[in-house]
Parts: C-alpha cells; sequence; structure tokens
C-alpha cells in the first residue's frame, strides 16, 4: 500500500508544479508527433517506424528481465539511434522540412530573400494564356511537352540543368522549345514569374510504386518534381495528345484549353487575384468615404 502511495504522491507532486509552459511544451510535442505521423504513414517509412518501435518495446523488457548481454546490444544500437534516425529517414525528414517551407513561414522568407521582385499579375496572366494556348496546338498534333510553373520552392537547381532562356512567354516560343527537332525540347520548360526563366531541364523522376504502369517518363518526371516542390507541373502526351497536371504528387488528365485557363489561373493567381480585388475594393470604398 506504501508504494502505491508514493506513487500517487509521486504524480500529485508533478501535477503541483504543472504550469501553462508545461501544457503549451506537450502540445507543441504532440502536433509535432502528430505531423511526423501524418507525412510518413503512407510511405514505407512507416513500417521503419514500427520496428523501432518494436525494438523500443523489446529494449524494456530485456531491462526489466535484467537480460545484461541483450541489455548491452540494445544499449550499442540506441546510443546513436539520432544518427540511424537521420540516415533511415532522410527522405521523409527532408519531406518534412519541405512541408514546413511550403506553408505561410516559407512564403515570408521569399519576400525576405527576394525583397525587390515584385509579382506582376498581368505578365503571369498573358502567359498562362500562351501556354494554354501553345498545349492545345501541341495537343492536337501529338508533340509531347513538359512545363514546369515555379511557385513557392526555388527551382534554382533544376534551371541549372538546362539553358536559360529569360524569355517573355508567347505561344509560338513555346511550341518551338517542343518542336521534336528541337535541342531543348526533351527536357522540360521552367516558367517563373510569367516568364521562360529555362528549357531542357532535368527533373527528378518519382519512385512512387502506385503509379499506373502505362505513365511513361515524362509523367513520372513530372509527378516527381511535384513530389519534391509546390511547382504546377503540364505534361502534354506524345502518345496520346492528352494534357495532365501534376501537384503535389497528384496526376490529374484530360484537360482542355478552357479547364487548364481556368485551373492555372487558380492555382497561380488565386490569392493574388483576391488581393487585387480586395485593395480596388479598399480604393472604392475609400473614394465613396471622401465624397461624404
Amino acid at each position: 500500500m506504501s508504494a502505491i502511495g508514493d506513487f500517487f504522491n509521486k504524480i500529485l507532486s508533478v501535477f503541483s508544479t504543472f504550469g501553462i509552459s508545461d501544457a503549451l511544451d506537450i502540445l507543441f510535442v504532440a502536433v509535432i508527433i502528430y505531423g511526423c505521423i501524418r507525412i510518413i504513414r503512407e510511405t514505407r517509412a512507416m513500417q521503419l517506424a514500427k520496428g523501432i518501435l518494436l525494438l523500443l518495446v523489446m529494449y524494456g523488457i530485456v531491462n526489466l528481465l535484467h537480460m545484461e548481454a541483450s541489455s548491452f546490444i540494445f544499449k550499442s544500437i540506441f546510443s546513436n539511434i539520432l544518427l540511424l534516425a537521420a540516415i533511415l529517414f532522410s527522405p521523409e525528414l527532408r519531406n518534412i522540412l519541405e512541408q514546413v517551407g511550403k506553408g505561410a513561414t516559407g512564403k515570408s522568407l521569399k519576400t525576405i530573400i527576394h525583397p525587390g521582385v515584385a509579382i506582376d499579375v498581368a505578365e503571369i496572366g498573358d502567359c498562362i494564356e500562351a501556354t494554354c494556348k501553345a498545349c492545345s496546338d501541341m495537343s492536337d498534333q501529338h508533340v509531347g511537352a513538359l512545363i514546369v510553373f515555379e511557385n513557392e520552392t526555388m527551382l534554382g537547381d533544376i534551371i541549372a540543368s538546362g539553358t536559360e532562356l529569360h524569355a517573355k512567354a508567347s505561344r509560338q516560343l513555346i511550341e518551338n522549345v517542343f518542336f521534336p527537332k528541337s535541342p531543348l525540347h526533351d527536357g522540360a520548360l521552367i516558367i517563373s514569374e510569367g516568364r521562360l526563366h529555362a528549357a531542357g531541364c532535368f527533373l527528378p523522376l518519382s519512385n512512387n510504386p502506385t503509379i499506373i504502369k502505362d505513365l511513361g517518363t515524362r509523367h513520372r518526371a513530372a509527378i516527381g518534381m511535384s513530389e519534391n516542390s509546390d511547382a504546377v507541373v503540364i505534361i502534354v502526351s506524345e502518345e496520346t495528345g492528352g494534357i495532365s497536371t501534376a501537384v503535389e504528387g497528384k496526376l490529374v488528365r484530360n484537360y482542355t484549353r478552357e479547364s487548364l485557363t481556368k485551373f492555372l489561373r487558380a492555382e497561380l493567381l488565386g490569392d493574388r487575384e483576391d488581393e487585387k480585388k480586395n485593395s480596388l475594393m479598399d480604393k472604392v470604398r475609400r473614394l465613396q468615404q471622401k465624397n461624404k
């Protein structure tokens, strides 16, 4: 009975010093653990995590039974657990950091890193129109194309693998890039801030085992690019002429010129167009107040 009483006294002593900072600490750790589980639960890393959890349970049992030899082995393993976790979960750790960078913090950092860059909404709108017209033409002619719209994640390493253009977007230029005899037609075209930034770029292929088998290298590269960044990727199939998009590792097929235009404007201009409308409404309200 005294042992039980001591146990409850220890619990009460812990709660007697429990404060707001402790509650926030627990909440913060819970959010981190939940976020990690949510990211890795549909990957092979989940099986590794289950294996490590099983080893921890076995380690507890070994210590409880005072098995010295087994305990020494487990201690040797877990003494370098952080290094092992960094090696085993390196793709997932990168994914977690990328997910954090894609959020509001990432947007703020991009503003700090590039404070003098003003986004020209009209130029991006013209670029979307030119891209959709070019994709429609290439679809009719069964000309393959791979176009990447850079978003918050900077694609400097991808751009460096191709030939820089820094050209104003036009339907004719986009079609010329992917003309079958063009030296740049095999790679991807990178579009940044409404301009054709680089062509002939190499994209990372997706290793997702659930991708359907009839998809070729161009589609796998598009999915891989969207898995590794927040870019919006457009694919025109050389075989079928079908237009597809890849965003966040998900492929959507069978776009028309109209539906592609609507999709790109929503993805690339949604927030900015809302901001522009809000600013115009504010100006109208100010003018009305002055007139009163």
